[in-house]
């Protein structure tokens, strides 16, 4: 392949970071399985700390990354979905971390809000249990803000259908 044919191919790809489409919206409201996926990041000022957010919507689970200051490292690594049994939530570490930490109870509580299964990286202090609050509400009003949290009746919103 010839340097002008690779400057064109990859001046024709792009990657968004915004609401999908309606070709990527499927009839009942949920990404469909063709691979539509949805990505944001933002950044709040909390408690004189700097975090950053990325939420990654895939068709029917939810990656979270929550990220301190100026240090992006991954942090755990929690992986949180229902039970078949009930309304039970099942979450396990999958890098680092153990399951008392707050990344895995954040984990279970996003899961019973959204309905989604959830895949949470969590990069907070660990002696900072008003900062892990505040991040948490902040995740929680972006993730309604976007149409992820399930209505105040327990049915699942549009978003979130099968």
């Amino acid at each position: 392949m010839s340097s002008e044919e690779l400057t064109t191919s990859l001046s024709d790809l792009a990657v968004a970071s915004q609401a999908p489409t309606a070709s990527q919206i499927g009839s009942s409201g949920d990404l469909s399985s063709e691979g539509g996926v949805q990505v944001t990041c933002f950044s709040e000022d909390l408690h004189d700390v700097t975090l950053h957010f990325q939420i990654i919507r895939f068709p029917k689970q939810i990656y979270a990354w929550i990220g301190c200051n100026n240090s992006a490292k991954f942090g755990h690594l929690y992986a949180a979905a229902t039970t078949r049994l009930g309304d039970g939530v099942s979450v396990t570490s999958v890098l680092g971390g153990t399951s008392d930490n707050t990344g895995s109870s954040m984990a279970r509580r996003l899961v019973l809000k959204t309905g989604l299964n959830i895949i949470l990286a969590c990069n907070i202090p660990k002696d900072s249990p008003m900062l892990e609050a505040a991040a948490e509400r902040k995740l929680v009003e972006k993730l309604r803000s976007l149409g992820y949290i399930r209505s105040k009746t327990g049915e699942a919103n549009a978003s979130t259908a099968p």
